[in-house]
């Protein structure tokens, strides 16, 4: 706390307002105005009823989901809870609840993909519970799991159901069984998992959303033990004598609440008479300073033994009764100061940490054990702290305790040659541990090599990250994915500082991902030819790694070489199947040697990169061939008349690398103009070679001189006879532009949206015919419509306007929505139709669509 700052006394403060509606009523005599001076703890306390700010739909959600995971918890022996909630377009589950899990265990897991294999996934899919036993359940069905959190527990994923809709899944965690998890624990799962559901739908069904925000609460457990630190609260009036006190504060003063009077007299009887001078100078000093801070007093009990205490109080900062007055807090802290005491007293180390591993308590044996200071460790993980301790294995045994809530113990060796037993004792709310000095194992008698610096990588560490980074290259697919994985796996885990990906295009390298440079000193050295001079170039085009442990090395052999404010470097080649593909360069902040065991690892792990990334390009070289293949049948301009402005857009779907059948034309025949719209359905090479040939029939019916109807009945009798297995949909308008009038024929597809020059918009739900491809001899009827000057019409294909989260007639009026925007009239003044299209696609499309996108917008002028 900064010095001469102003504080506030721990624990619920009473509120201003509230001690004036609690001040003793003088015309009720007897007992009850007695009773009348004691309030219960919320009287005295700001707890008044929620705002509307407070009962919103995000405070709702939050709620459900922590009574969700402690409910489950405390009906059954459970240890850990997750909830995941579905993302907006359904493609994801985002984890947003948590209990007696570290969260940074589950980093790797915060965002699943629902189509994934993993058993929350699964469950969501599915609509059924996934249990698992025990680690070998786990790695035969769910290997990713297991390489993920390589540890002993039993699981359960629950679907979060109600109805039909599922919402997420709730997942709960017990020690590992042979017997997997008990039934009735099973029943009270699925029991909470329909509550949470039915509370859910209840905000769904008032229009408020329950997807994911984006923040994961981390839900705090209550110790079983009985609270260490008592807290009452007063009001005291110092002028008039008059206190008000709730039940708390009477116990802790050794009085019954109902026996009370509220006279400050009664309370000065009840201090240890040697105190009073104290307390009395401390009052002053709170009532010319404003506040008082922790000072300490002894009271006595009912029994008359004097016990301290530690009394905080303010004077309130504004009202009438500011002046002579003092609200504050009264703090018992006999249970836990006596129990530190005797824990200070023992030889043996004990300490604390919480679920994610931070120290939150260590004896003073501790500090000798371990030759570090308390106020050094407290609030750190000891693997951070204690650079003996940073192998990441003996992380590893904090976690597999935490999880598979089993006791472990091993030891470690503190410089230089003392060896320390630990034992790690958990439960849902951390782990208690336990270190004394122990003897050193058989086969470690040769005098202890000085320890490793922190973040380099020994041991059983070193293979766990390994599979991480495999398991996450194995998912990675686009050249950004793989340079992401490295980044998010390789710096954490080396202590790492800066990272560059290069690979080679026509014998130059070229910068495909940096993290954690300056900005533009990568700048000299792209392009860099394979056979220059400098350490990125010559580790590739020798296959050899070069590794650098401090400035020296690095500048006396390659003298003039820029240098950032690294101390140490590793440049690993990146060779897949004997194919130079790049460089990996790694930069350290401080000088560290590279072991001999390092060096291997690190040229393994080149080799993994190289592998992903040279498969990532040549994912990304098919599906830039295969877009482009797309693009080339779509119009590579389109027509500019004196009275009709058109744009359109193409977008891609997200994932995949399969093209689309979506398309669109504008035909100038004679004084018409042709709007057509169109879509394939599926996703392939087929879907794009039908989509071409009816844009080229489409094309060649309405040059022709054919009206809509029978430019689409045509159309149809066309994909019967090619009977290439596909449906589609068209819109067809033709339009005139010297009078605005126009005719409008659709084939199962989405109706246009117009926007009147007023402003207004609809959906134009004019009669249609079925899919082209189904009927032979079907009809696709004729409408008219007129347009006005200043009108715009949109077709669009269903990506567009599809969204798994709601109905696709919603996703068109969403359309509408943005077309009858207030300030869509300036846009269209400032940015034209083309900032509209823009404007479009931003506000309607989905961020995460699947489909592909077409949009034509036609402005009559």
């Amino acid at each position: 706390m900064r010095q001469g700052a102003p504080a506030d006394p721990p624990g619920p403060r009473p509120s201003d307002g509230d001690a004036r509606a609690v001040r003793p009523d003088p015309h009720r005599p007897g007992k009850d105005a007695a009773r009348d001076r004691t309030a219960p703890l919320s009287s005295l306390s700001p707890l008044s009823p929620l705002s509307p700010a407070e009962t919103d739909p995000a405070r709702e959600r939050h709620t459900l989901l922590t009574s969700a995971v402690r409910t489950v918890l405390s009906g059954t022996d459970a240890h850990g809870a997750t909830v995941y909630l579905r993302s907006r377009d359904r493609r994801s589950l985002v984890l947003c609840a948590v209990a007696g899990v570290p969260l940074s265990v589950l980093g790797p897991f915060r965002r699943i993909a629902a189509a994934g294999p993993l058993p929350a996934a699964v469950s969501y899919r599915t609509g059924r519970t996934v249990l698992l036993a025990n680690t070998e359940d786990t790695m035969r069905r769910f290997p990713q799991l297991a390489v993920g959190l390589p540890y002993d527990f039993a699981s359960a994923s629950v679907p979060v159901r109600a109805g039909e809709e599922t919402y997420g899944v709730l997942g709960v965690l017990w020690a590992a069984s042979d017997d997997g998890v008990p039934e009735g624990a099973r029943r009270h799962v699925r029991a909470v998992a329909a509550r949470l559901a039915a509370g859910l739908a209840g905000l769904e069904e008032a229009g408020h959303p329950v997807e994911p925000n984006g923040e994961t609460t981390v839900v705090e457990l209550t110790p079983p033990s009985a609270p260490t630190t008592r807290v009452g609260l007063f009001d005291w009036d110092v002028a008039s004598g008059v206190v008000t006190a709730d039940d708390q504060f009477c116990e802790i003063f050794g009085l019954a609440p109902g026996d009370f009077d509220g006279r400050a007299e009664t309370l000065a009887a009840r201090i240890a008479p040697g105190d009073l001078p104290e307390f009395r100078a401390a009052v002053r000093g709170a009532l010319d300073r404003g506040r008082v801070l922790a000072a300490r007093l002894r009271v006595l009990d009912r029994d008359g033994h004097p016990y301290p205490v530690e009394l905080w109080a303010r004077v309130p900062r504004d009202g009438p009764r500011t002046r002579g007055h003092l609200v504050g807090a009264v703090l018992d802290t006999r249970t836990g100061t006596a129990a530190a005491a005797a824990v200070e007293r023992l030889r043996e180390g004990v300490f604390s940490l919480d679920p994610d591993g931070r120290i939150t308590y260590a004896n003073h044996s501790v500090e000798l054990l371990l030759q570090a200071r308390r106020e050094d460790l407290v609030g750190h993980h000891p693997w951070q702290v204690l650079s003996w301790l940073s192998d990441p294995v003996y992380e590893n045994r904090y976690r597999a305790a935490l999880l598979s809530q089993q006791p472990t113990a091993f030891l470690a060796r503190r410089p230089p040659d003392h060896w320390l037993a630990f034992s790690l004792y958990p439960d849902a709310h951390g782990v208690t541990g336990r270190v004394v000095a122990a003897d050193p194992p058989p086969d470690a008698v040769d005098p202890v090599a000085e320890p490793a610096p922190p973040g380099t990588w020994t041991g059983l560490g070193v293979m766990y990250h390994l599979l991480q980074l495999a398991s996450a290259l194995s998912e990675a697919v686009t050249v950004r994915e793989v340079c992401r994985a490295v980044a998010d796996e390789i710096l954490p885990a080396l202590g790492g500082q800066e990272l560059a990906i290069y690979t080679i295009r026509e014998k130059h390298l070229h910068l495909v991902s940096q993290s954690g440079y300056p900005d533009g000193f990568l700048d000299t050295f792209e392009g860099t030819p394979v056979g220059a001079r400098v350490p990125g170039a010559e580790a590739l085009s020798t296959g050899t790694p070069i590794f650098f442990e401090n400035v020296d090395q690095l500048a006396a052999a390659y003298p003039g070489l820029a240098l950032d404010n690294m101390g140490a470097w590793a440049f690993l080649p990146l060779i897949a199947s004997g194919h130079p593909v790049g460089s990996c360069i790694l930069g350290f902040d401080r000088p560290r040697p590279f072991t001999l065991e390092e060096r291997g690892l690190l040229t393994a792990l080149a080799g993994f990169i190289a592998q992903a990334l040279e498969r990532a390009r040549l994912y990304d070289a098919e599906f830039t061939l295969a877009r482009g293949l797309q693009q080339a049948l779509l119009p590579h301009r389109l027509p500019h008349l004196d009275r009709v402005r058109i744009t359109a857009r193409y977008l891609p779907g997200t994932q995949g690398m399969e093209i689309g059948g979506d398309w669109y034309d504008a035909i100038v025949t004679g004084r018409d103009l042709c709007l057509v719209i169109g879509d394939v359905e599926g996703h392939s090479v087929g879907a794009a070679a039908t989509m071409g040939q009816l844009r080229s029939a489409v094309r060649a019916f309405a040059t022709g001189g054919h009206p809509p109807d029978e430019v689409l009945a045509r159309t149809n009798q066309l994909l019967l006879d090619l009977d290439p297995g596909l449906l589609a949909s068209c819109c067809l308008i033709r339009l005139t532009p010297a009078d605005g009038t126009a005719l409008i024929a659709r084939a199962g597809h989405l109706p246009p949206v117009l926007r009147y020059p007023d402003g207004r918009a609809e959906a134009l739900e004019v009669a249609g015919g079925p899919l082209l491809g189904v009927e032979p001899e079907a009809e696709y009827p004729v409408s008219d419509l007129l347009l006005e000057p200043g009108s715009v019409l949109a077709l669009y294909t269903d990506g567009l306007v599809e969204d798994p989260a709601v109905a696709i007639d919603e996703g068109v009026d969403r359309l509408r929505a943005v077309l009858a925007g207030p300030e869509v009239g300036a846009l269209l003044a400032t940015a034209g139709l083309d900032g509209l299209a823009d404007r479009i696609l931003r506000e309607v499309g989905s961020t995460h669509r699947v489909d592909d996108i077409a949009l034509l917008l036609t402005a009559y002028r």
